[in-house]
């Protein structure tokens, strides 16, 4: 008589799934200091103000939101090195990682030098954040690629290059001045909103694939 046990899912290592959570964490704890910071900045715009404005000097919370980006940058290095092994073992993995990293440094960048700054007569704020932005959306529209096992990804990888392709051409017509009617606020939102809606939604999911186990390593046939 023989059974067979299935494992829906290619198992990942703890590590992985712990990467998986702090990815998630990394961009909520985000979230909620930038939603809180905004309720205390009297008169601030969505679409008239950028993000960054949050941690400059007419914000009476910035520290909040600057210690919220070096947090951001700060969870998200590691996380992104643990969930490495759940990619598709391909060159794309590791382009696509490392400009993730490199994103991650531009944020912590961000709360180092907010926009009050006078490292690099200011201009050390901007690159940052340009760092963050191009890091971010190019590490995605990357790594999607290395996201093809179905048994895995499923719809993961084009969600992934979609978040990377929207992030990426919101970044060059903000970069360049353009707003599309969005104003700068709002562009800038569109910049950040699929990166950090991504590491949310990719985070969880890495957070719960099926993980190693004493006696679960791989699909398998036990006879009895």
């Amino acid at each position: 008589m023989a059974a067979e046990r299935q494992v829906p899912t290619p198992l990942v290592h703890r590590a992985v799934r712990s990467g998986g959570v702090l990815v998630a964490i990394a961009s909520v704890q985000f979230v909620v200091a930038m939603d809180l910071v905004q309720q205390h900045f009297p008169g601030y715009s969505l679409t008239g103000n950028y993000i960054s404005d949050l941690g400059g000097a007419s914000s009476p919370w910035a520290l909040l939101f600057d210690l919220s980006a070096i947090a951001l940058g700060v969870l998200a290095i590691p996380a992104l090195l643990l969930i490495y092994s759940s990619f598709d073992d391909r060159p794309a993995r590791s382009i696509g990682l490392t400009l993730l990293i490199a994103g991650a440094a531009g944020a912590i960048g961000v709360g180092v030098f907010p926009e009050t700054t006078h490292v690099l007569s200011g201009r050390a704020h901007d690159i940052a954040s340009a760092v963050a932005f191009l890091g971010g959306s190019l590490g995605l529209l990357g790594l999607s690629f290395a996201m093809q096992r179905p048994e895995r990804w499923r719809f993961s990888g084009r969600y992934t290059l979609t978040s990377g392709a929207v992030s990426l051409g919101a970044t060059v017509l903000f970069l360049t001045g353009f707003d599309l009617g969005l104003g700068h606020g709002g562009m800038e939102r569109l910049v950040v909103a699929p990166l950090l809606l991504w590491m949310l939604v990719e985070g969880t999911h890495i957070g719960l694939l099926h993980r190693f186990a004493p006696g679960l390593t791989a699909p398998h046939v036990a006879s009895s």
